[in-house]
């Protein structure tokens, strides 16, 4: 069924996208976008490489990449370039969509500059959402529980 879709739909597309994947010999560039809804952290940076957490894996990212969308899971996303040191953040969520042209674009629903965290307030968080998974109602163990692996998940991340 989802074939003869697919057929179907080929003429009606204007160009032929051709899928490969990146190859570290590759002389273009990835240019990387990280938003959140309130600020945008890089704009069209180039980037030799770019790792980060998606639902269905840890991902390396490369210029000519396989056009994709994937899902963010709480976690770093480094940004490498030829020239300067690599920049970090950690992201709880959003998107990564890789586009034909060698464009990363990462939509966070928060992120933050790694530097920026401070080591000892991310284990006293750690200790109190700990303490919260096993009290109050349903709802509030679960927030507690969501707390919880996403204070691990920075804690993990950030330099001790």
């Amino acid at each position: 069924m989802f074939r003869h879709t697919l057929r179907a739909a080929r003429p009606l597309a204007r160009t032929s996208a051709v899928r490969a994947y990146a190859t570290e010999a590759s002389a273009n560039r990835l240019r990387v976008n990280l938003v959140v809804p309130h600020q945008a952290y890089l704009k069209q940076v180039e980037a030799t490489q770019v790792n980060l957490s998606s639902t269905e894996g840890d991902m390396g990212i490369l210029a000519e990449h396989v056009p994709t969308i994937a899902q963010l899971k709480p976690g770093v996303i480094e940004i490498f370039s030829a020239t300067e040191k690599p920049q970090k953040f950690f992201a709880s969520g959003g998107f990564a969509i890789i586009n034909p042209d060698s464009t990363l674009n990462i939509n966070a629903v928060e992120a933050f500059a790694l530097e920026d965290f401070d080591g000892e307030a991310v284990r006293r968080a750690i200790e109190d959402a700990t303490r919260r998974t096993n009290t109050g109602s349903e709802e509030e163990r679960v927030i507690a529980k969501i707390e919880l692996e996403t204070y691990e998940a920075i804690a993990a991340a950030v330099p001790k």
